[in-house]
């Protein structure tokens, strides 16, 4: 049964400039600038932010000497109120798509194997099916893409649902876990060493994800667990044209999936160390909002992502050369 005083508050007291201010005071974290980006007057700002205050009995923002700053309940409602305004803005273009033949724009996010295998091919079938239909991709850490999600700014993320406390508002599609393994130019002096151990590969210089991605906290791990100090030498990166030159141009090693880095190990440009990692990544998969409803162009998205999913996938001719 619904509160009659939150069906009043939001009815008959609600208004989409509360939602754009709420929206613009995350962002600047300022009623000066919130306000112009608004198209407010800061005292008309100031005025709608102590209506919504009073309205809901809550401290929405505390005031700062430069700034505002939201409380956990400010955050609440910055969070949804940018999910109601993304809503309206997919229902426009819904609305224009059905008028204007299928057309419009889809925003994509994805953690980076997925990025450069999974969602080019999607892209490609998707537009030979709706050439009009603009599709935005963003690339960027699990956490970060589900965030974006959760606040209306992506319509679809394949990837990973890392806060169990959240997960029961997405849907998962389960697609593929990423085994990975060290990375190496070909021709690395370590492809024809004897009995290669964790030890050896301290010593080298790696190239390692950011802090706090999944992959370089379990590498972390492997060393610790192992009494080993972590590598000395490292260059910390996500971008794969960075990090494929670098492994091209030295002998720095890398904890990479081999689906991400596929083309240059067929071309024999890069292989694979003969060392077992064990290392394998939970499943990613494609994620979107429960109960939400997709536009017409995110649901022709999401198929050609389910399509493109489902296909055979080629196997990487991996230079693989044992030790010992």
């Amino acid at each position: 049964m619904s509160d009659p005083r939150s069906d009043r508050f939001v009815r008959a007291y609600l208004k989409t400039r509360h939602l754009v201010l709420l929206v613009e005071l995350g962002r600047h974290g300022s009623i000066m600038q919130a306000a112009q980006a608004a198209n407010l007057t800061q005292p008309a700002a100031s005025k709608l932010l102590g209506e919504l205050e009073h309205a809901l009995g809550v401290t929405l923002f505390e005031r700062l000497p430069r700034g505002v700053e939201p409380t956990w309940y400010g955050k609440v409602l910055i969070r949804r109120a940018g999910a109601s305004l993304a809503e309206m803005d997919a229902a426009y273009q819904e609305v224009m798509e059905l008028m204007s033949g299928l057309r419009g724009r889809v925003a994509v996010g994805a953690i980076l194997t997925p990025s450069t295998t999974l969602v080019p091919a999607a892209v490609t079938l998707l537009k030979t099916r709706h050439a009009r239909l603009n599709v935005s991709i963003e690339v960027n850490s699990s956490k970060q893409l589900v965030e974006h999600l959760r606040a209306g700014d992506l319509d679809i993320v394949i990837g990973r649902v890392v806060d169990g406390a959240i997960a029961d508002e997405f849907h998962f599609e389960p697609i593929t876990d990423e085994p990975h393994c060290l990375i190496v130019r070909a021709g690395h002096p370590l492809l024809g060493a004897r009995g290669l151990d964790l030890a050896d590969l301290a010593r080298q210089a790696w190239i390692v994800p950011p802090a706090g991605s999944m992959v370089r906290d379990r590498i972390a791990s492997l060393f610790l667990t192992q009494g080993l100090e972590q590598p000395a030498e490292t260059v910390s990166t996500a971008e794969l044209p960075v990090v494929t030159t670098l492994l091209l141009g030295s002998d720095m090693v890398a904890p990479m999936s081999v689906e991400l880095v596929k083309p240059y190990l067929d071309n024999g440009l890069l292989a694979v160390l003969p060392y077992e990692l064990n290392l394998r990544m939970d499943v990613y998969g494609i994620i979107t909002r429960r109960h939400h409803q997709l536009s017409p162009a995110a649901e022709a998205m999401l198929g050609a992502l389910r399509e493109t999913a489902t296909r055979p996938k080629p196997t990487a001719r991996v230079t693989y050369i044992k030790s010992g």
